[in-house]
């Protein structure tokens, strides 16, 4: 799940597109009253991670999307059955990453146990306070009714790993870089001492895969903690210098982010990643800047499309 939705992008590289779907739906001003059911666009992120290992396939949802049913439908339309799903990870708390988690629970009817992998500052109370506006609450997970869902939680700060060492979640990620400075203090979080600036996001983490005779395969949901700054985290983590791809929001739109962004085409320039995919929070026009400064890694992203990364089956 993204925001974007191409019908006509073409597979490159590691991207395989969706087919044209032939799913259909009632549609009475048609002849024979059906048209195309298609997949759906929305300001969230969602993505099904499926890694091969001794002959089996396993199955890790990282992040759910904006809408309460938007993923679950464009699982249907790809013909992804939801029951497979084996862990569901959270990059953050924020409610366009979360809400399909709803969704997806009335689709499995009380899941049996399945966990799902957060950093405890996941349920904190946010808002947005904008100078000269009313403050705005952000929708925010409760811990009480996942768990009456069925899920069962799993609350990490530091690094984990899942699927016997196969895939690692950063956990609290360290913040070195010196320019990625977070969200501006509007954004609020509420703690003891009340609402209290909150550009850290520190529940934000990352999703790290080592693809054999390939690299890591670095997974962000928002990016709050700073893209360049994961990937070098990821990088420290796995003592891996080589990075062949990097996939999800760079948290890198508008005005406060956009300064920025000369800055993080130099880094990727020196990381040299074999991929890059950036996407949700990413701007048009620093998508673009993305694009310019490297032109052979720069794939776009759009809703639907599957990523083959390591030997075909």
């Amino acid at each position: 799940m993204d925001s974007l939705l191409d019908a006509l992008a073409i597979d490159e590289g590691p991207a395989r597109r969706p087919a044209r779907t032939q799913k259909r739906e009632p549609c009475g001003l048609m002849r024979r009253h059906t048209a195309l059911d298609p997949l759906r666009a929305e300001a969230g992120f969602s993505m099904l991670i499926s890694v091969e290992r001794a002959g089996r396939t396993h199955h890790i949802l990282f992040d759910c999307g904006l809408s309460t049913e938007g993923m679950v439908e464009n699982m249907r339309r790809l013909d992804i059955e939801p029951r497979d799903i084996g862990a569901v990870v959270l990059s953050h708390g924020h409610w366009d990453h979360i809400t399909g988690l709803d969704g997806l629970s009335r689709y499995l009817r009380r899941p049996q146990n399945l966990p799902i992998v957060l950093h405890p500052e996941a349920f904190t109370r946010r808002r947005m306070a904008v100078p000269g506006r009313d403050p705005f609450d952000l929708p925010v997970l409760s811990r009480r009714a996942v768990r009456e869902a069925g899920f069962d939680i799993i609350e990490q700060r530091t690094p984990s790993f899942l699927l016997d060492g196969s895939v690692l979640i950063t956990g609290e990620v360290d913040r070195t870089t010196d320019f990625e400075r977070g969200m501006p203090p509007y954004h609020q979080a509420f703690r003891r001492n009340g609402w209290e600036a909150d550009p850290l996001v520190i529940d934000d983490q990352a999703l790290i895969l080592n693809v054999r005779d390939k690299g890591l395969v670095v997974l962000t949901g928002c990016g709050h903690a700073g893209v360049i700054n994961l990937t070098r985290y990821a990088m420290r983590l796995t003592g891996t210098e080589r990075v062949h791809a990097v996939i999800g929001g760079f948290h890198l739109s508008g005005p406060a982010y956009s300064p920025m962004v000369p800055r993080v085409v130099a880094e990727f320039q020196d990381i040299k990643p074999d991929v890059l995919i950036p996407g949700h929070c990413v701007g048009i026009r620093e998508a673009f800047a993305l694009a310019e400064g490297l032109p052979d890694a720069f794939i776009p992203n759009a809703v639907g499309t599957r990523y083959v990364f390591g030997p075909p089956t």
